[in-house]
């Protein structure tokens, strides 16, 4: 029997998942901005779950399976590769307040406080590092998915599996995830991931823009790490609360209805584009967006023509959100537990690489050997 545990970074909170044999028998949820201030909060969430056999850790922009006695720099290992960032661009963001990098600050002091109480904590794959993905779908892309978009599509693998009675191997669909920060869109055919758009190639989110036009980054010059949690629907509504948001569209009021107009239309232009590319008319919904009903709603009427379901839960969940859940399965599978065959169905072992590796652009040549060369220096075998 495995023990292991799920934590998955949320812009809102870091949710806990434990299972024990493949059921939740714990959940905790820790408000983000809590965790940037003081990461101890999460070891005593640990301490309070008893020992365990893996902690699936918040894994970013995701890398190889890695385990926490392979890193010899935690540091450099969460900011540069795990969050493709830099020690000045966190302490800029954070002195703005900027949300978005309170989840990376809280992100990187987790994993140091990991390393030094020496946990059995694995970082994990995100979409495109998966040998799944063909090589081609790979090309000038960054972001399919991240780390925890991968992990709670494998829940969706288990969910419509066991939902529907068939064999993982039978599973096709595709994942609409729809969070506080970021839309996304994941791709399962025979109970494996084989294409994505991850938050900032989807689609505008509620705080991230998404796909920005070359031009704009032009003209914009100089842009630091925190721009990607703007341009969103929030930024152009000037309203932080989704459901307030939803309810001046709902009403016709400017620029609220607008916005909330575009990102729905860019949703389904999405949506419907990958449909059609593989052929897929099953959408599973997944992230707190999809949880308001106004929301959801919207969502819904917008793709009508497909058969749209939630993603479903583990047996015994009741806070914790679909992420920190999917973080869990494989921290259980990559154990050999109870989800083992989705684990390795979807080869999350045979990950190698970083995220950066696919970038085609010549202007991108120094920042994919920085980020290649801060990997190979802050773990001691580098999976390349």
């Amino acid at each position: 029997m495995v023990r292991v545990v799920g934590i998955d970074p949320g812009t809102a909170s870091f949710d806990i998942v434990l299972l024990d044999d493949g059921y939740i028998v714990g959940e905790k949820s820790i408000p983000t901005p809590d965790v940037a201030r003081d990461a101890e909060l999460v070891l005593e969430a640990m301490r309070e779950l008893g020992k365990v056999d893996a902690i699936a850790g918040p894994s970013g922009y995701g890398v190889p399976v890695t385990w926490n006695k392979e890193i010899v720099d935690p540091r450099k290992f969460a900011v540069e590769v795990l969050l493709l960032s830099t020690e000045e661009q966190l302490a800029r963001g954070m002195a703005a307040g900027e949300i978005g990098v309170m989840v990376y600050q809280a992100l990187a002091q987790v994993v140091v406080e990991f390393w030094r109480e020496k946990l059995p904590v694995v970082y994990i794959p995100s979409v495109i590092l998966l040998p799944t993905v063909p090589f081609h779908r790979k090309l000038g892309r960054l972001d399919m998915g991240t780390a925890d978009k991968m992990a709670l599509t494998l829940l969706g693998i288990h969910t419509y599996s066991r939902d529907n009675g068939v064999d993982p191997r039978q599973t096709n669909f595709i994942v609409v995830e729809m969070g506080y920060g970021y839309n996304a869109i994941t791709v399962v055919k025979k109970g494996r991931i084989v294409d994505g758009l991850g938050g900032t190639m989807c689609c505008k989110g509620f705080l991230t823009q998404g796909p920005i036009d070359i031009e704009h980054v032009i003209l914009g010059g100089e842009w630091d790490r925190s721009d990607v949690f703007h341009g969103g629907v929030a930024t152009v509504a000037s309203i932080e609360d989704p459901l307030a948001v939803w309810k001046e569209w709902m009403k016709g009021k400017e620029p609220a209805y607008s916005i909330v107009e575009s990102a729905l239309e860019d949703l389904s232009r999405a949506v419907y584009g990958m449909s059609k590319l593989h052929d897929i008319r099953t959408i599973l919904l997944s992230g707190r967006l999809s949880r308001v009903n106004e929301v959801r709603s919207s969502v819904l009427e917008r793709l009508s023509e497909l058969n749209v379901k939630p993603l479903g839960l583990l047996d015994g969940a009741k806070i914790s959100k679909e992420a920190a859940q999917g973080y869990a399965l494989v921290a259980d599978g990559l154990l050999g537990g109870r989800y083992s065959h989705i684990v390795f169905l979807n080869q999350l072992a045979e990950a190698r690489g970083t995220v950066v590796d696919y970038a085609i652009h010549p202007r991108l040549v120094p920042a994919k050997q920085r980020i290649r060369n801060a990997y190979k220096s802050s773990v001691r075998t580098p999976k390349l």
